[in-house]
């Protein structure tokens, strides 16, 4: 599966997104492109899809009035989803993609469809943080 991982870093590299860190052995990269929103976007090659997740922010205990705004938010997105880690503490972005067949634009569909997410979410994403 290293081809796999090589074969996203490359698609990275076209698309001009950095590779900030990576660990090879797990097939995990971290890209970031700041003028698009990306920051610290961890990219997981686990066969056999490809996980992208991003930290949005971390949500206070009462967040649960929040949690139908966001789902209101998901029904517009292009690809991926906000959710919640495990802890139900942290939003984040995710998109899963099937690795096998796995081309450039599928991939970049993926990462333009969390800065679209941010553009169109982001003052509200902020204004729900200030607020709490």
């Amino acid at each position: 599966m290293k081809e796999k991982f090589e074969r996203v870093r490359q698609y990275l590299h076209d698309m001009g997104i950095a590779v900030v860190r990576e660990d090879a052995e797990q097939e995990i990269m971290i890209a970031e492109d700041e003028e698009k929103g990306i920051k610290n976007l961890v990219i997981d090659c686990e066969p056999p899809i490809l996980v992208l997740e991003q930290v949005i922010m971390k949500l206070k205990p009462d967040a649960e009035s929040f949690f139908k705004r966001l789902l209101q938010m998901n029904r517009s997105l292009v690809h991926g989803a906000f959710v919640l880690d495990e802890s139900g503490e942290i939003l984040l972005f995710r998109d899963t993609l099937q690795l096998e067949n796995l081309d450039r634009n599928e991939l970049e569909g993926s990462i333009n469809a969390l800065s679209l997410a941010l553009s169109e979410y982001g003052g509200e994403l902020l204004n729900y943080a200030a607020k709490n």
